[in-house]
């Protein structure tokens, strides 16, 4: 039983170290590699061929494909775990199941229910379209409703297409809609600030953290809760990950914020004289 309570600390703990431990040494990486250089240009072009709301409706429709096209054998994959990995998780937790701790973490884990988070959504979409107003204001107001109608209907086509069942107390199914939706919108939300005020490294990598914290306690919380077998959560964690990615990729384009390394013809400026 004891065990259970230290996987509990550990969803809090392991994001606090490993996020930092990851901005460090992957994230500079990643930024120079040869394939965000291709990605760049790639959205370069986009933007010169149908403008910055263009380009971003493409990035966000090509996005969702692509995670679809990623989250289905996965899911498949992940069905086939379920004999021995899901139900020998589902019957250790079940077996050691303490009242009090699962009404805490069946409060928690309705922090990733569709109901309170359309609730946040709405407010994060007024409060930045307002802190925008001196700017494109209708960048915030469609991104976090967008993100919301996203993540529901992505995950509908995932589950319907996999269609793996849930465990024998709840419905939940694969992926995770729970551990999705927390990063989604709240990841959203965290871009839109670090867009709003000048946020330093520091702060940055600790709101990241934070919604990695969340992230990892709503997956704890949903296991313990009963409301998904272990790889739904896995799963949940690699679908939101991944349409976050789609959704800051497709808020940056529209703000206008991905920009083409220079090249070395354009590195230098030419001054022409010219007389007159």
């Amino acid at each position: 039983m004891v065990l259970i309570y230290v996987l509990g600390a550990l969803s809090m703990l392991a994001p606090v170290v490993l996020v930092p431990l990851a901005a460090v040494r992957w994230a500079p990486a990643v930024r120079q590699s040869r394939m965000a250089e291709r990605l760049r240009v790639a959205v370069a072009g986009l933007t010169d061929a149908f403008g910055r709301l263009g380009a971003a409706l493409v990035v966000a429709l090509a996005g969702c494909a692509a995670v679809v096209a990623i989250c289905w054998p996965l899911g498949e994959a992940l069905s086939r775990l379920e004999p021995t990995v899901d139900h020998a998780v589902f019957d250790y937790v079940h077996a050691r199941r303490v009242e009090a701790w699962a009404d805490i973490n069946s409060f928690v884990t309705a922090l990733g229910d569709r109901y309170p988070l359309k609730w946040v959504t709405v407010v994060a979409a007024v409060g930045f379209a307002i802190a925008w107003r001196r700017r494109r204001w209708w960048i915030p107001l469609l991104a976090m409703p967008m993100q919301f109608v996203v993540e529901q209907y992505t995950q509908q086509i995932l589950a319907l297409t996999v269609d793996r069942g849930h465990p024998p107390t709840d419905l939940g199914t694969y992926p995770s809609g729970g551990c999705a939706r927390v990063m989604l919108t709240f990841g959203t939300i965290a871009v839109l600030a670090g867009l709003t005020w000048k946020i330093p490294r520091r702060g940055r990598v600790a709101l990241v953290t934070a919604l990695a914290v969340l992230a990892s306690v709503e997956g704890y919380t949903r296991i313990y809760a009963e409301r998904h077998w272990f790889t739904d959560v896995i799963g949940g964690w690699i679908f939101g990950a991944l349409l976050l990615g789609v959704m800051v990729l497709t808020v940056l384009v529209a703000e206008g914020r991905v920009r083409t390394p220079a090249g070395p013809a354009t590195a230098v400026p030419v001054r022409v004289a010219t007389t007159t």
